[in-house]
């Protein structure tokens, strides 16, 4: 059976930098702080904002969520559906949005191996 992966999947993922999210002034200040143009900030705020909710979700669903990330920046996809109808907190416009998603699979990635390494 072939996987079906969906755009919006990646949107709810980082529904925790769009202003629709629950008013909280302290996420805000955090993410006005970081450059999402730079990837170390961009790393920086997934690590502080993303990795906690990530991490909240099981082993197949963060896997699925990278797969899907991955899977669309195979597709040579410019992401502007996710981008186009969300609303962030980011002070800036993203320039490079394939980057941005690239930045985000290597953090994901990256706190799925740490997930794992703890329940070995």
């Amino acid at each position: 059976m072939k996987t079906q992966y969906k755009i919006v999947d990646i949107k709810n993922l980082l529904f925790v930098f769009d202003i629709e999210n629950t008013r909280n002034d302290e996420r805000e200040k955090i993410i006005v702080s970081k450059d999402v143009n730079d990837d170390k900030e961009l790393g920086e705020l997934f690590d502080v904002l993303l990795k906690p909710e990530f991490l909240c979700y099981t082993y197949r669903e963060r896997t699925s969520l990278a797969d899907t990330v991955a899977h669309f920046l195979g597709e040579e996809d410019s992401f502007d559906r996710v981008f186009e109808r969300m609303t962030t907190y980011f002070d800036e416009d993203v320039r490079d949005q394939r980057r941005f998603m690239s930045v985000l699979l290597e953090c994901l990635t990256r706190y799925q191996a740490e997930a794992s390494s703890k329940t070995v």
